[in-house]
């Protein structure tokens, strides 16, 4: 490493204080992030929260006002250059030359990352073959699906072989296929070790896709960590979701007899149901209505959502 300030052995990116000032406004205020290598790290925040501008900093194409972000132990001002090169910037809008061949494409960018030309050919149909559009080889790019433009975007990333990925709400506009697509794209280049934040407002996905994710809001980071970490950080009491074939209103009457039941409410024939606390085991719920003569039909854990996670943390405020 050459940077004066070394990350911890596990760690991928690391910033210390980044601030971001434009004029009076901070777009970016002490942000202290850290994501390890392997990471698939989800970047969560509303439009105008600061994402765009924390990954153009540690893209290089921004410089902090303030504070410092290591990459790889690269500091991205003062050694801008390393930077880029163990990096892959994908941004939210890039724009595609749709005259080109895809294969002519990606020899481009692989000339620009001095690939020498005796290996580009074979770089070019790995990268292909990796995003799934091995058979596009001979296709002009303007006449692709926006899906498939954005995985020739996410393979002239990969054509250098970077060991961290920043992508910019790369499933931004595909369709529900598409989308599954890139996001099975992404698993398999973390199984190849790659460490990969990803912003996006798809939270959804980001729940069974990440392993870690932070929250960011008007610029100030409000929770870094593991995606159960931050739902137990939330949760008020296991809910449950019940459905009887019997009265619902005596059901209603039983759980609300028991104390271990902190609320019942009924909702869309349904019987919603929360537990005092997360200890309680929801196997009192079955016993209490089954012991008190009703015919229960189904009982469910609801498990609590990123996106009601993020509802809840975050009061929608913007720059």
């Amino acid at each position: 490493m050459t940077s004066d300030t070394a990350l911890p052995p596990q760690a991928a990116i690391q910033t210390h204080g980044l601030t971001r000032m434009y004029g009076t406004l901070a777009a970016l205020s002490n942000l202290d992030l850290t994501v390890n290598k392997g990471d698939l790290f989800g970047f969560i925040g509303s439009n105008g929260a600061g994402k765009t501008t924390t990954l153009r900093i540690l893209a290089t194409f921004l410089t902090p006002t303030a504070g410092r972000a290591l990459i790889l132990g690269h500091d991205v001002v003062r050694e801008a250059d390393a930077v880029r090169h163990v990096i892959g910037y994908m941004p939210d809008f890039f724009g595609v030359y749709k005259d080109m061949e895809v294969t002519e494409y990606l020899d481009f960018f692989g000339a620009c990352y001095k690939i020498p030309t005796a290996r580009r050919e074979q770089t070019v149909k790995d990268v292909l073959e990796l995003v799934g559009l091995s058979e596009k080889k001979g296709a002009l790019i303007g006449a692709l699906s926006r899906g498939m433009q954005q995985r020739i975007g996410l393979a002239r990333v990969l054509i250098h072989d970077p060991q961290v990925l920043l992508l910019d709400e790369p499933a931004s506009g595909l369709d529900p296929r598409a989308r599954i697509e890139m996001m099975a794209i992404l698993q398999e280049l973390q199984r190849m070790g790659k460490t990969i934040i990803i912003s996006s407002h798809i939270l959804s996905e980001l729940q069974t896709l990440c392993n870690r994710v932070a929250i960011i809001e008007k610029g100030q980071l409000i929770y870094s960590g593991p995606v159960q970490g931050v739902r137990d950080q939330v949760a008020t009491g296991k809910v449950m979701w019940v459905r009887v074939s019997s009265d619902q209103r005596q059901a209603i009457e039983l759980l609300q007899a028991r104390p271990e039941v902190s609320a019942v409410e009924p909702v869309d024939g349904e019987i919603k149901i929360t537990l005092a606390n997360d200890d309680v085991d929801h196997s009192v719920v079955a016993d209490v209505l089954v012991r008190g003569g009703a015919r229960l039909v189904e009982l469910r854990e609801d498990e609590i959502g990123l996106e009601e996670v993020f509802l809840r943390v975050t009061r929608g405020d913007t720059q």
